[in-house]
């Protein structure tokens, strides 16, 4: 079956770095493209980047930008989201998402808490 691990997250003070990982399982994952999704308290889950299924191709959100990259080892059937320049508004649960699966699964997800 499907399966989504992320992992990496923590406690970081403003300005501060983490970088989290996916590891996925149960689906061909080089033929997918994946994303990055957060929830912060109380808001609604917002998408934070993609990635295509080689790798080649990226897109972010703009509140990201600059900030955060996107990246895949597709021998590891591994995502990462490194993480600079973080900020308390970054404060989230961090989930990471198969694009255009037939099923939509979510991990358990990876707490990022940033303090001022």
């Amino acid at each position: 079956q499907v399966q989504l691990v992320e992992s990496g997250g923590g406690l970081v003070q403003s300005g501060g770095s983490l970088r989290l990982s996916c590891a996925a399982s149960g689906f061909t994952f080089s033929r997918y493209a994946m994303g990055w999704y957060r929830q912060a308290p109380g808001k609604e889950r917002e998408l934070v980047a993609t990635i295509s299924s080689t790798g080649r191709s990226t897109s972010y959100a703009d509140f990201v930008k600059g900030r955060f990259t996107i990246s895949r080892d597709n021998a590891k059937s591994t995502i990462y989201l490194e993480m600079n320049s973080l900020k308390p508004d970054d404060t989230a649960v961090y989930y990471c998402k198969i694009l255009g699966y037939a099923l939509d699964y979510w991990g358990q997800g990876t707490q990022v808490t940033v303090s001022s």
